[in-house]
């Protein structure tokens, strides 16, 4: 979630459309069920993938605030250390003012972010290569620790750079299970990463949810999950502005 330049007073609150796009999502999107230590915040992360006969992959995935002490919110202890030059920008208001919306979506920078924790992908073909829960639990870790942990993988800052040799692979995923919408779910798992813990169940033939915690928030979160209110239909294989 970044805002540069100069927000307009009277502009439209972006996370009511992107709910309103995720719960029109054609397919079964995923969340961590409702608790105290977190907030999921409101604007979800959209990735599509097109090809030669239209939408291949789709995945929406969802950040949330993290809460070491959720029985008061004001807690100082939650905060994270901020720079000088960060808090500035986070605390001072400029002289042209900013939307109510706005004020409050940055505040979520002085807290613990568990970015794209959970992420629900529907895939056209479950044989392409890359889908399988697996490869999809594998590219998810991944894409965590290459956004989130490059100074604890000794990785530089560009990452043209990177090569694989830190990659979590599918050799490392093993069967467990998961609680989806309370009940016990066939899952994949994982367990091996010093960074994070990942788990992941397929939903159906076209659709897979993933979720990646970091462990030091482990013992403060549940990793049950539950289904959103959407209206699951298949997606129209338009052809790709891309394709």
């Amino acid at each position: 979630m970044e805002f540069s330049g100069v927000v307009p007073m009277d502009a439209p609150d972006p996370s009511i459309e992107s709910e309103a796009r995720v719960r029109g999502l054609p397919f079964p999107v995923f969340e961590l069920r409702p608790q105290p230590a977190l907030t999921r915040i409101p604007i979800a992360g959209f990735t599509e993938i097109g090809g030669a006969t239209g939408r291949e992959e789709i995945s929406a995935a969802f950040s949330y605030t993290l809460w070491r002490y959720p029985d008061d919110h004001a807690d100082p202890r939650n905060e994270v250390e901020l720079d000088e030059a960060t808090r500035r920008s986070l605390e001072d208001e400029p002289p042209w003012g900013r939307p109510t919306w706005l004020i409050e979506q940055v505040k979520v920078f002085r807290y613990p972010m568990l970015w794209e924790a959970v992420r629900t992908t529907w895939n056209a073909s479950p044989a392409r290569e890359g889908t399988s829960l697996a490869e999809q639990l594998a590219a998810h870790t991944n894409h965590i620790l290459r956004n989130q942990f490059r100074e604890e993988l000794g990785l530089s800052w560009d990452p043209r750079a990177d090569d694989d040799a830190w990659a979590a692979t599918t050799t490392a995923a093993s069967e467990t299970s998961v609680e989806v919408d309370g009940r016990d779910h066939p899952a994949f798992e994982i367990d091996t990463d010093p960074f994070v813990y990942s788990v992941g169940f397929r939903v159906d033939e076209h659709v897979v949810c993933t979720a990646v915690v970091p462990r030091d928030a482990l013992p403060l979160v549940d990793l049950s999950v539950t289904r959103l209110s959407t209206a699951p239909q298949t997606p129209a294989r338009t052809p790709s502005s891309d394709g």
